[in-house]
């Protein structure tokens, strides 16, 4: 009997703890989890709301210190309209308004207040709440104060291309995101407000279950990336100093840790404002550095250099005689300046940017053997990087089964990837001969200490440490020695660097322009273990024929900005004058 009563006070007593703990649990999601969303909920009894009542999560971009700092977020306010029929003095009621909403317009708005039987006509929309407040002082008979949130980006400009803005979608009505990484992670920000209405005992016992133990990812997160805000204003002004100085059609760049693959800045001209696009070409919402591709022209070579030195079909000491022009197929090859230099090591293929060594390495390797090793690379495919329309690359020539089309790709012709794949292949040389995997998002935030972390494709490798390596010394030894005749190079930091200037293809028939160039420049240091990957492009600069010309000092700008931001410490010792 005793016993029987005992079990039943430790039943009763494990009933009783574990509703305090269903109901602690609910309070937690209530007050913490869901906390901002039923302050909104409880705001709308006192304040009208309008229908413009936006829900969705923040994008954060995170300081070097770890801190985030808000990207895209949501900002509230007021909308203003007008009830018509208990307007008795539209003249009045502008002129009262006028003062403290200076954009209003006399015509459009006497027409609006004039309206018969009309009962809701809107005058101004994301009015602070400042204004709201001296407004709603005035207590005017037919104006009318709606609540409302809007989506609102404190950068304006910064990262346009990477954070994407919201739009309406072809009906006219829905609203999601359209560029960047509002249309990537669209999903995921999406927040669903009905839930918030369901009767409590029963959201109670049918979903603190799943809430608490489901591993299925809830709507309605914050977006963390790897961007770095102070990084990326600095990279958006050396675009826009290389645009006043060279005028290109288009402009970008890219500032990537090549061992995790995070894109710590990414840049490119012309831009817009995210909080004011109706104005803007639409064809600058397109991000270039995903949305295109283009034929890079001698950066690749330092890929080809990497291939043949990793198939052991050449070293750096390996010799050619260079005649100024090869021909393969019939059809002839040159170096940029059509001169022939002799017997020449590997080394000055990369120091003097020959085409007609990168030819010869192919030779050497054989062509089923280049291709392999730019598959390896990733040159063949799209890098899967969380921002929405990115492009294949077109490299149909690497299918060929002429000899003629691969000793073009070797030096970049003939061939076109889009940046993002140009960098994230050439970041595999910094990587120690490991593909890095691109991306801006690192995490995905619920509130509560929910959070998730993204995951990307597996690395993988194209060649081993020692070729990259070997590479990697050939492409500090061109900074030292020829980029700018060595007077660009920093001597207490190693740094690996090749610049690109490629010709453009001609849009309206075959072959390519002989006055349009696309430059473009890469690097990454300190060289033997690097904290940093750089890639520069720009299509069509005027004024300098040569890459060399117009990103080397960009270029070692950004270095030297990164080292200080950073505090790099040097990797070498200066060398005695």
């Amino acid at each position: 009997m005793r016993s029987n009563f005992a079990f039943r006070i430790r039943l009763i007593a494990v009933i009783v703890v574990a509703v305090a703990l269903v109901l602690v649990a609910r309070l937690y999601f209530v007050q913490v989890v869901h906390g901002e969303e039923y302050r909104q909920k409880a705001e709308s009894q006192y304040a009208k709301q309008s229908t413009n009542q936006l829900d969705r999560g923040s994008i954060f971009f995170t300081a070097k210190d770890g801190s985030l700092i808000s990207a895209a977020t949501l900002a509230s306010g007021y909308t203003v309209a007008l009830n018509p029929t208990l307007i008795d003095d539209p003249e009045f009621t502008y002129t009262a308004l006028k003062t403290l909403l200076p954009d209003i317009e006399h015509d459009p708005f006497i027409a609006k207040a004039s309206k018969q039987g009309d009962t809701y006509e809107e005058i101004a929309r994301k009015v602070s709440d400042n204004i709201g407040a001296k407004i709603k002082t005035l207590s005017m008979p037919g104006v009318e104060l709606l609540r409302e949130r809007w989506r609102f980006y404190p950068g304006n400009t910064l990262a346009a291309h990477a954070i994407g803005f919201l739009g309406y979608g072809a009906d006219g009505t829905t609203i999601a995101g359209r560029y960047g990484l509002e249309r990537f992670y669209d999903d995921a920000l999406r927040r669903n407000a009905g839930g918030l209405y369901l009767n409590f005992f029963a959201d109670l016992f049918t979903n603190i279950g799943s809430q608490i133990f489901s591993s299925d990812t809830p709507e309605g997160a914050d977006v963390v990336t790897s961007i770095e805000p102070s990084v990326e204003l600095y990279l958006e002004n050396v675009l826009r100093d290389y645009d006043d100085a060279w005028h290109p059609k288009i402009s970008g760049a890219i500032i990537m840790d090549p061992k995790t693959g995070a894109i710590l800045a990414m840049a490119a001209s012309p831009s817009f404002d995210l909080n004011d696009f109706k104005d803007a070409d639409p064809n600058a919402f397109a991000n270039p550095l995903v949305e295109g591709v283009y034929e890079f022209g001698s950066i690749v070579k330092p890929l080809t250099m990497a291939a043949g030195i990793d198939a052991m079909a050449v070293t750096p000491q390996t010799t050619y005689n260079d005649k100024g022009y090869a021909i393969y197929d019939g059809g002839r090859i040159a170096n940029f300046d059509k001169k022939g230099r002799g017997v020449i090591p590997m080394q000055e293929v990369i120091n003097q940017s020959l085409n007609t060594g990168a030819a010869f390495v192919v030779e050497k390797m054989g062509t089923e053997v280049f291709r392999e090793y730019f598959e390896k690379f990733g040159v063949m495919e799209e890098t899967g990087i969380d921002l929405p329309n990115e492009v294949a690359p077109l490299v149909e020539n690497l299918k060929s089964p002429r000899t003629l089309e691969y000793a073009t790709a070797s030096f970049g012709q003939g061939i076109a990837l889009t940046p993002v794949g140009m960098a994230r292949a050439l970041a595999a040389l910094a990587n120690h001969g490991v593909v890095p995997g691109p991306h801006v998002g690192v995490e995905l935030r619920y509130g509560g200490g929910i959070n998730k972390e993204l995951g990307w494709s597996p690395e993988r490798r194209a060649i081993t440490a020692e070729s990259a390596d070997t590479i990697t010394r050939m492409l500090v030894t061109a900074v030292d020695t020829w980029l700018l005749g060595g007077t660009a190079k920093i001597p207490e930091y190693s740094i690996a660097a090749k610049t690109g200037t490629a010709e453009i293809a001609r849009a309206d028939a075959r072959g390519y322009y002989d006055d349009r160039y696309l430059h473009s420049f890469f690097g990454y240091f300190p060289a033997y273990d690097p904290k940093f990957f750089i890639f520069l492009f720009a299509v069509e600069p005027t004024g300098a024929r040569y890459a060399s010309d117009t990103w080397t000092h960009p270029f070692m700008k950004t270095v030297r900005f990164l080292i200080t931001y950073y505090d790099i410490p040097p990797d070498r010792a200066p060398r005695a004058p």
